[in-house]
């Protein structure tokens, strides 16, 4: 028989934990000293901390943009970009610090030569979409421009065509912005 093992909550009963504290009561009294001993970290330990432990996202800016002359249900502009077989968004992830509208408005402009100051753009609701396939969690952004003056400008390599397309008869789409389209009612959710 002797004393039980040294990790059941009846081996850790006695003058620093009592009886009544074993279970859930000790598992809460537990996390509760983990706690204080966590705040009482220096700021840059705790972060360094978090940073180990914690799942670590991606995060990206996305711009739906679309054809500010079409009637409904409009076109919306879609980028082939390679190995070619799909289209997607204009998108990219943010540089670092770099606030979300900056990055959408940045990418927008990389990608297809449209220039908008970051004020043009307006959160789409919701403004940010979570793929926990992916780990990334992408910021959304809408506009409207007029196609006809609107020169798309791709660079042949990161991108390979921009076009406007019916939302009514869009191309096949990658997955990520398949499901996003979904998201906000564009297309059918897949």
């Amino acid at each position: 028989m002797g004393r039980p093992a040294h990790n059941t909550p009846a081996a850790l009963a006695g003058p620093l934990y009592p009886a009544s504290l074993t279970g859930v009561t000790m598992s809460r009294q537990v996390r509760g000293y983990a706690y204080q001993v966590f705040y009482r970290m220096p700021a840059p330990l705790r972060r360094r901390l978090v940073r180990l432990v914690m799942s670590k996202y991606l995060v990206g800016a996305v711009t739906l943009i679309t054809d500010s002359e079409a009637p409904e249900p409009g076109r919306l502009l879609l980028l082939r970009q390679p190995p070619g077989r799909r289209w997607g968004l204009p998108a990219g992830l943010l540089k670092r610090r770099e606030r979300p509208e900056v990055g959408a408005a940045r990418e927008l402009h990389e990608e297809a030569g449209i220039a908008l100051d970051p004020a043009d753009l307006e959160p789409a609701v919701p403004n940010a979409i979570v793929h926990t396939r992916g780990w990334v969690v992408d910021t959304v952004f809408t506009a409207r421009v007029p196609a006809s003056t609107t020169d798309l400008v791709v660079d042949g390599a990161e991108v390979l065509e921009a076009r406007w397309f019916p939302v009514n008869d869009l191309p096949p789409l990658t997955g990520d912005t398949a499901y996003l389209l979904g998201v906000y009612g564009i297309v059918p959710r897949p």
